[in-house]
């Protein structure tokens, strides 16, 4: 049979259940658009920005676990996509990324020309250090064979972006599609994370980490989203009750397991909550499953991550991770996370488990003495402060609700003091950490959620990054309830320059060249309704309209353009100039060394000895 390849690419996703494309039309794309929009079921959402699209796809897939895809045009519409693409890269995301490109008959077989036709360039080249696979299809009878391989690299082993540039003549070509070639997937390809243990050997290695919990006297489990990726969360619950044995979650992860389970004690790092540390750095075995344990989380110096722990298990799908930090790894597991937790459910329950109950209870009592808000959240200067705020929120919280966030504020008070209670969910971008990314995700989610109802957290420099959005969000009406946090600009950076540039600003606020426009006035020439919060009976009156709002909402949230973020892991500054790291335990504010002793089950490092405080 005789078809067009726009077609059989729109034809191809339809049949792995594509539901949704996110794109921006071109010259360079129209066959695709057009056979996607008139020839196909899938529904086309028109984003303002392409970075937006490769954005609003990552979340779509966390929310349904079936990938969409992002449609780009030539030229400047392909490098817009990129930003989206390094991040689902980082965050190992399938997305699937169909450009346009200029008529084949402008580019070389050797690709070596600067530009191809009028806009077109080497796209494929430019991000192939970004994904698992990228080709050009110059043959139209290789479309089928191309898009079952980018599919397939896609969504095997470790997930991660893919990305086909289809030339103008190739996507309007007819080819017979009862002979054209398909794609054998090859074994062992690195690019898809490895060869992952199996059989008996996946068995020892399980066998080993049980044994290592049944060891220690305070073995801790730290989860991470890629139990969500392997599809494994249910039986993850299942594993937690039966070993009984304390959790972290990471900031991906925190959706895995409510945050009142009697087993979770939160999650720990550079800005985790103290407790959470406390916890880690005193467990004497440590398993991680899902995570690659990056530098947010394990701190600055990895010889001082859970250093009471003789044995850490490591279990990541992706050798690379696996070889990062070889000299604290003690036994590294190249394993589907899956795979590994319903192999530990078989055997623990075939052997009896050590009764972790005064452990438990140590680390409940650390986590009371600490909650994640103290006196360092105090409202201050006339403004409430964003962690109080986001506390407050939980209690507004819609049982299924889908939150997003942007990063700074958003980021963190959103990760270090939001409850979650699943079915909620707590979605970022967590590796890249691009500002810009809370509306698109907000869009991808909703979108996902068959148009439903999402709460965004934002700030007001970081939605600046993809304002034009917001006409995605009236064009198809998406309850997107948009929270700003207005602090003046960039409130983190801020504090970094107070840090090491004595206070110097630069590009941070209004003085320094940075201002951001009165949404409520931008509300209003949206026709999109507008709140603002300055007070605690602000919140008491306007937030039960913002959350019984029907379409999209903008709120703004003032709070004090100099507020710290704390707790966090700091350097201490002492009386004679010099400079210590602390440990991950030893976070800022600084804690007396007595009651900083107190809640650990290690000496105190020597250079918490040293701190001055």
């Amino acid at each position: 049979m005789k078809t067009k390849v726009s077609d059989i690419i729109v034809r191809f996703y339809e049949e792995k259940g594509v539901k949704h494309a996110f794109g921006i039309i071109g010259s360079a794309n129209a066959h695709i658009f057009d056979s996607i929009f008139h020839n196909s079921s899938i529904e086309l959402i028109c984003n303002h920005h392409e970075q937006a699209c490769t954005m609003a796809v990552q979340t779509y897939w966390k929310i349904t676990g079936v990938p969409a895809i992002a449609v780009v045009t030539a030229g400047a519409g392909s490098s817009n996509a990129i930003t989206g693409v390094l991040s689902a890269w980082a965050d190992s995301i399938p997305t699937i990324v169909i450009s346009g490109q200029e008529n084949a008959r402008y580019i070389p077989p050797d690709h070596d020309r600067r530009l191809y036709g009028i806009q077109g360039y080497d796209s494929p080249f430019a991000v192939s250090k970004m994904t698992k696979y990228t080709a050009r299809v110059m043959d139209p009878e290789q479309v089928l064979y191309e898009l079952e391989k980018s599919w397939h690299y896609a969504t095997t082993g470790r997930p991660g972006p893919c990305w086909l540039d289809f030339p103008m003549s190739v996507q309007s070509a007819i080819v017979e599609t009862d002979t054209i070639p398909h794609y054998t997937p090859e074994a062992n390809v690195p690019a898809l994370g490895g060869t992952k243990l199996q059989g008996s050997e996946l068995a020892k290695a399980v066998s080993i980490a049980l044994a290592q919990i049944q060891a220690g006297k305070r073995p801790l489990l730290w989860l991470g989203v890629g139990i969500r990726m392997a599809g494994a969360v249910p039986e993850m619950v299942r594993l937690v009750e039966a070993l009984g044995v304390p959790v972290l979650v990471t900031w991906s992860g925190i959706d895995l397991l409510p945050s009142a389970h009697p087993l979770v004690m939160g999650s720990a790092g550079v800005y985790g909550q103290r407790a959470a540390n406390f916890i880690l750095q005193s467990c004497d075995s440590l398993i991680t499953i899902g995570t690659r344990l990056a530098i947010p989380q394990v701190g600055y110096d990895v010889t001082e991550l859970a250093r009471a722990a003789k044995d850490i298990t490591v279990v990541d799908i992706d050798p690379l991770e696996l070889k990062k930090y070889p000299n604290r790894f003690t036994h590294p597991v190249c394993a589907d996370a899956g795979d590994f937790i319903r192999e530990m459910l078989i055997q623990a329950a075939a052997s009896p488990l050590a009764d972790q109950t005064e452990w438990v209870s140590w680390c409940a009592g650390v986590k009371q003495r600490f909650p994640w808000i103290g006196p360092e959240h105090a409202d201050k200067g006339g403004f409430i402060n964003s962690y109080r705020f986001i506390d407050k929120l939980s209690s507004a919280m819609k049982p299924d609700q889908v939150v997003v966030t942007d990063m700074g504020t958003a980021l963190l008070c959103g990760h270090q003091a939001l409850p979650i209670r699943p079915p909620q969910r707590l979605i970022t971008s967590q590796g890249l950490g691009e500002m810009g990314f809370g509306l698109p995700g907000a869009i991808g989610a909703s979108i996902a959620r068959d148009r439903g109802e999402v709460l965004c957290l934002n700030c007001d420099g970081g939605l600046m990054m993809n304002l034009q959005e917001l006409q995605t969000v009236v064009h198809y009406n998406l309850p997107i309830k948009i929270i700003i946090f207005n602090n003046d600009g960039y409130l983190m950076i801020k504090h970094t320059q107070k840090a090491v540039l004595k206070g110097r600003y630069a590009g941070t606020d209004k003085k320094t060249g940075v201002s951001c426009p009165d949404y409520g006035r931008l509300a209003a020439a949206m026709d999109i309704p507008a709140f603002q919060i300055r007070t605690w009976e602000d919140f008491d009156r306007e937030m039960p309209k913002v959350q019984a709002a029907t379409g999209p909402v903008i709120c703004e949230v003032f709070m004090h353009p100099e507020q710290f973020f704390h707790p966090k892991l700091g350097v201490a500054v002492q009386s004679d100039g010099a400079l210590i790291s602390p440990p991950l335990e030893d976070m800022s504010p600084f804690l007396p060394r007595d009651t900083l002793a107190a809640n650990l089950h290690i000496p105190l490092h020597a250079k918490s000895v040293k701190i001055d405080i």
